[in-house]
């Protein structure tokens, strides 16, 4: 949620902050704006709506400078519109500050300032940021924001310029994920690394805490916090510009389904030895006496965990409770002795996440964090890692980041289980099946396309699977409800009778997950319950199954594999029907409405 960029270096700062705002679009945002300090003024930007209407407002002009901030608004406190767009300044236009986060005591703040004096032009928190920066400016920016910080509550990420210091930029983090870049002749910084890109590979990840003072034409950096001075360790990143850029591809989303089987053979190749599954990450770690597994996640990585908790108690032996992280956060439960928790998150800043995290951690609870992005608060306040590898995503509706942290989940079990004596060798070898189907489902997707554009008229959806297959409905109906703006609902089949079957007509669509498992004749029995019903129905079915195909017209044939793989698989063609069913609504695929990439506010 929200985007920040701040450069301090020679340039066009329009183009330049332009530039980086557009590639963190898939944040999500409603409004976006910039700020250059040229000319000893500060030259300010902002508008509601895409990135695209703040760049025609700008047009030509020179803003070669040497400071400028920006920022993409996803609303929080007060509704999308110019003048709640950040940047957002002072009372005399000297002091301007972006700000991604939520300022929980900005009432009480807002209403002392407005005592003094202060006049106030947004219904934004962010505003009181930089009035207290007015009151606190005494000719050092950077003392002023060490002052305001401390009267903040909630968390926040800010990049701060002032017009009476020309070469100098100040920011600071709390709760909010913020990086900084640094190139030979420039200082970035950043909500993620994507804009960092066009500039380096150096980074520094910020810590809660950490005020950064950047200043000079050979720019100096000073990082504090609290009282301590801290070293600048700088980290540098594998990942390429190049995967934040469609290659041909008319959305992010489509790209992004076609590089799955990549990111599942590179999986396979870190983790798979011979008949051996290893984890180095977890090499400090004891796992081998564990009597209690908790994982949490939100949205997408939640439904990775129902998976997980399936094959880990399948294979490993080892109970399992999975709940979303928004819900666990409130709960008040007895944690059990020699437990671990399981975090999983693409973006690792997640804020319901990170907050479940820091309640198992004063429970005493060792944490496991499975994520995307190295360096991420997540990735920092976990005490082992691994990494899904699944490069950057930009699309919204994530899709290679669902199946890595899958693959993961099943690499753990099949550790976990190796690490108690449990034989896994004949799962091992045929999980190297796995990329091959994943190929020949998705070159299947001119079918998927044709499936598409028959039933994408429809009001409302119901996906349905038993098993292995619950997980996949639940994240089937999610991307199609995500992109497309269909109410769908996925739910297990064994419950349909308990309720979902009084929804059943001729005018809404079930999608029924029907492929070869020990549960297939049960669901089989489902399928002719919502038959008898006159529901419009579509079947994932494993190739070779000529009886369904007999039966019914729509029917998506998928490679037999083995069935404990049918998640990795399964989802990959509900995927792709969601996003033909979203391009033929016309709807924005890779950014839709009301939704941001990473939920890093509660």
């Amino acid at each position: 949620m929200c985007g920040i960029v701040g450069i301090l270096g020679t340039g066009d700062k329009a183009k330049e902050l332009i530039d980086g705002l557009s590639l963190l679009e898939y944040r999500g945002y409603d409004s976006a704006g910039i700020c250059v300090l040229k000319d000893d003024k500060l030259v300010l930007f902002k508008k509601k709506g895409k990135i695209k209407g703040l760049q025609r407002l700008v047009g030509r002009r020179d803003l070669s400078a040497m400071v400028g901030i920006g920022h993409t608004r996803w609303a929080t406190h007060g509704e999308p519109s110019d003048r709640n767009s950040h940047p957002h300044t002072d009372c005399s236009n000297s002091i301007a500050v972006v700000h991604n986060g939520i300022i929980e005591n900005y009432l009480e703040l807002k209403q002392g300032l407005i005592d003094r004096g202060h006049k106030f032009v947004s219904e934004t928190d962010t505003e009181v940021i930089a009035h207290l920066l007015e009151e606190n400016y005494k000719g050092d920016i950077y003392k002023a924001l060490k002052e305001t910080v401390k009267v903040l509550e909630g968390a926040y990420a800010l990049a701060v310029v002032t017009k009476d210091e020309n070469n100098r930029i100040v920011a600071a983090r709390k709760g909010s994920p913020l990086v900084m870049g640094i190139a030979d002749d420039k200082v970035i910084f950043a909500s993620d690394i994507t804009p960092i890109l066009m500039f380096t590979k150096k980074v520094v990840y910020l810590d809660d805490g950490d005020v950064v003072d950047v200043s000079g034409v050979a720019p100096s950096i000073r990082i504090e916090n609290g009282s301590r001075e801290k070293a600048v360790e700088i980290s540098e990143i594998d990942w390429d510009i190049s995967q934040a850029q469609r290659c041909g591809h008319p959305h992010f989303m489509l790209k992004e389904i076609h590089e799955q089987p990549g990111v599942i053979n590179k999986l396979y190749k870190l983790h798979i030895r011979g008949s051996d599954v290893v984890f180095p990450e977890l090499s400090h770690m004891d796992v081998s006496g564990l009597k209690k597994i908790y994982i949490v996640g939100c949205g997408t990585a939640y439904h990775a965990g129902l998976v997980g908790k399936y094959v880990i108690e399948r294979f490993a032996g080892i109970p399992v409770e999975v709940d979303v992280a928004s819900e666990w956060r409130y709960r008040d439960i007895v944690v059990e002795d020699e437990a671990l928790c399981i975090a999983i998150s693409q973006s690792g800043e997640t804020a319901d996440t990170l907050a479940a995290v820091e309640k198992f951690r004063k429970e005493g609870v060792k944490v496991l964090a499975v994520c995307n992005v190295v360096g991420s608060s997540l990735t920092r306040a976990a005490d082992a890692v691994i990494l899904t590898h699944a490069g950057i995503e930009i699309s919204v509706a994530s899709t290679k980041a669902y199946t890595a942290q899958l693959v993961i989940m099943y690499l753990l079990a099949f550790f976990l289980a190796q690490k108690r004596g449990k034989g896994i060798d004949s799962y091992i070898a045929d999980m190297s099946d796995i990329y091959s189907a994943v190929n020949q489902v998705i070159e299947q997707k001119n079918e998927l396309q044709r499936l598409a554009h028959h039933h994408h008229h429809f009001g409302s959806f119901l996906y349905l699977g038993r098993n292995l297959d619950y997980p996949t409905a639940l994240e089937g109906a999610l991307k199609l409800k995500e992109i497309s703006y269909i109410p769908a609902e996925g739910y297990p089949a064994g419950e349909m009778k308990h309720g979902p079957i009084a929804l059943i007509d001729e005018y809404r669509a079930v999608v029924c997950i029907a492929t070869d498992s020990f549960v297939y004749e049960k669901m089989y029995s489902n399928i002719e319950e919502i038959k008898a019903r006159k529901g419009k129905i579509i079947i994932l079915a494993t190739s070779g199954n000529s009886h369904i195909g007999q039966e019914f017209k729509e029917v998506i044939y998928l490679p037999k594999i083995n069935e404990v793989f049918s998640p990795i698989l399964n989802i990959i063609p509900l995927q792709l029907f969601a996003y033909y069913v979203a391009v033929a609504r016309g709807c924005d695929v890779d950014q839709p409405r009301n939704l941001a990439k990473s939920v890093t506010v509660e």
